[in-house]
């Protein structure tokens, strides 16, 4: 098999990145229009997970985000086995949403959608439409927000005839603001607890959906385990807001949080303060990722680069947190542990069993 990798799929963060860049540039010469308000922006909160402003009693937190190409995998996987999937979608668009708020220490107040289709059709089939809807409903009761309506546009020629492109907006809370974590507060000798993943989540599933392209049975090869392929891929994202509310009722002193989905474990360092993040205890590494290491032949520094590895949520706080946080975290009924811990040194995130190093210029967003 041509060894395959997220670039060639057609994703290139080298591209991607400075675009993002650029737009917090622009929108930082835009900032002044807050001052007539009464609000202002927190300024470093660019280029973090969520934008946020601040008013007098509390910040507000704004992000956008997308589903990525997941709905394509049920569109395939429906044809396998009969089944409609979209459940999951919508479930997983909204959970990809509001996790970003989550990790900004904001509660999702408000979500907002954006479903674009090729051709109005795609809202006749009901039985498609109705599990769509169930599973996005699902997600905003529990993430504790409303759902408060949005856009369905039309745009033939744009999308593909039968295709949706799912995004969303949301509006969140953070209060009191000692909720606010955005990584000034981290330090040395912090702890690094790490939050298993339920699976691929909505990240890399380009790159996966390449590797179906090329096998003889597609979504329908079976891993070791005798799973499909594809139905391991549509497994639903795990939603960690319940246990950020659970962490912050019991007096948690969060650092820093991080949802790791886009660059992968890369986005450890998201944080701009000058420590190195060593992870000498990473999870085992789930079979869904295995089978895609061996039908791409990327590296493990390219993997961790792409995916979530087993770990879908970091926390960074005092040590002495551990065993209340890891407790707490058993009662949510998600699996916890202490991945590794934050040293003094330069900005990089090393990852010490499977030799990799990830520098400040691998993560410029």
């Amino acid at each position: 098999m041509m060894r395959l990798s997220y670039k060639k799929s057609g994703v290139d963060y080298g591209l991607l990145d400075p675009v993002k860049r650029l737009g917090q540039a622009i929108g930082l010469s835009t900032s002044d229009n807050l001052k007539a308000t009464g609000f202002r922006e927190l300024t470093e909160s660019r280029g973090e997970t969520a934008y946020i402003i601040e008013a007098e009693d509390a910040y507000y937190a704004f992000v956008e985000e997308g589903l990525g190409t997941k709905n394509l995998v049920a569109d395939e996987m429906e044809k396998i086995t009969g089944r409609s999937y979209y459940e999951v979608i919508g479930y997983d668009t909204v959970i990809a949403i509001t996790m970003d708020l989550v990790s900004v220490g904001a509660r999702p107040l408000v979500v907002l959608s954006y479903w674009a289709v090729g051709d109005s059709s795609w809202f006749a089939d009901k039985v498609r439409l109705n599990s769509f809807v169930t599973g996005w409903k699902k997600a905003c009761c529990d993430v504790r927000a409303v759902w408060g309506g949005g856009e369905t546009p039309t745009l033939k020629n744009i999308i593909y005839p039968n295709k949706i492109d799912l995004a969303g907006a949301a509006f969140g809370i953070i209060k009191p603001k000692e909720r606010l974590t955005l990584g000034s507060k981290i330090q040395e000798g912090d702890v690094i607890i790490l939050f298993e993943s339920s699976g691929i989540h909505v990240n890399g599933l380009t790159l996966a959906r390449k590797v179906a392209q090329k096998l003889p049975a597609g979504f329908a090869a079976k891993l070791t385990d005798g799973k499909l392929f594809g139905e391991e891929l549509l497994i639903p994202t795990l939603n960690y807001s319940k246990l950020v509310e659970e962490l912050f009722k019991n007096g948690i002193k969060i650092h820093y949080m991080i949802n790791i989905t886009g660059h992968g474990w890369r986005k450890l360092m998201r944080a701009k303060k000058s420590l190195t993040y060593l992870i000498d205890k990473p999870p085992p590494v789930p079979e869904v990722f295995q089978f895609i290491k061996r039908n791409t032949k990327l590296s493990n520094r390219e993997m961790y680069a792409t995916f979530n590895m087993g770990a879908g949520f970091a926390l960074i706080l005092d040590r002495h947190f551990i065993d209340r946080v890891l407790s707490i975290a058993a009662k949510c009924r998600i699996k916890a542990w202490v991945g590794g811990r934050v040293e003094k040194g330069m900005r990089q995130v090393i990852i010490s069993p499977n030799n990799i190093v990830y520098k400040a210029h691998d993560l410029e967003i």
